[in-house]
């Protein structure tokens, strides 16, 4: 189980996204720009994330929650249930980013906004090497779960996650934690701390606490087996 092959370089973004010192109240940045490569991996690496603004359809809004919601690596709650349900599965990376994309934009998920857009952007992004998806599989070779989000040098931004069978996206969860320990990787972003990623064992950090974990992270050196 390894990541895909070392990502393409992307170009110059035409956008300019607010500098961490000058970023305005609220988990909500700025408005407006476009989900291209480039773009995506500016944003990523100053600490941001795309989404649609709820009540206004097709405006692109560019989110840095305070507080931020990250996964310490070695704080990953993992249960007994989880750990015989992953006997269950197998584990691939990087096999059907796709499946795993549209699964999670699936419309009939309660509280979804992953858009047409969104997935043809983030498959290029996984063409280019910079998104990844973490699969799990029953044993009738059927995709029962899994994740996807998107690499930049050792911090990891999830972006969802879903599952057909229980606990097969906890498993996913299990599994990319164990890839980023192996990979040398020191960030687990998950965006906001939910209920649900809090009992896996997320917490709440500041946002001034996330850009300095954030700057460590971007340019560190990571392994890529």
């Amino acid at each position: 189980m390894a990541w895909n092959a070392k990502p393409h370089a992307v170009e110059e973004t035409r956008w300019r996204f607010p500098s961490p010192p000058a970023l305005p109240e609220g988990d909500l940045v700025t408005i407006g720009g476009d989900l291209a490569p480039s773009t995506l991996v500016h944003a990523y690496r100053r600490g941001l994330f795309p989404m649609e603004v709820t009540g206004l359809p097709s405006v692109l809004g560019w989110w840095s929650p305070d507080p931020r919601g990250i996964l310490p690596l070695d704080g990953l709650r993992v249960t007994r249930s989880m750990r015989q349900s992953a006997r269950r599965f197998e584990i691939r990376v990087d096999t059907c980013f796709g499946r795993v994309i549209r699964a999670c934009a699936d419309p009939s998920r309660e509280d979804g906004w992953i858009t047409d857009d969104f997935v043809r952007a983030y498959e290029r992004l996984h063409d280019l090497g910079w998104a990844h998806s973490v699969e799990v599989f029953n044993r009738g070779g059927q995709l029962a779960g899994g994740l996807y989000g998107v690499r930049i040098d050792a911090a990891f931004a999830g972006e969802s996650m879903f599952h057909r069978e229980r606990d097969a996206s906890k498993v996913a969860l299990m599994a990319l934690v164990d890839l980023m320990r192996t990979s040398g990787m020191a960030l687990l972003d998950v965006q906001w701390c939910t209920e649900h990623l809090a009992s896996l064992g997320a917490i709440p950090i500041s946002r001034a606490d996330y850009f300095a974990r954030l700057s460590e992270a971007v340019g560190a050196p990571a392994a890529r087996p």
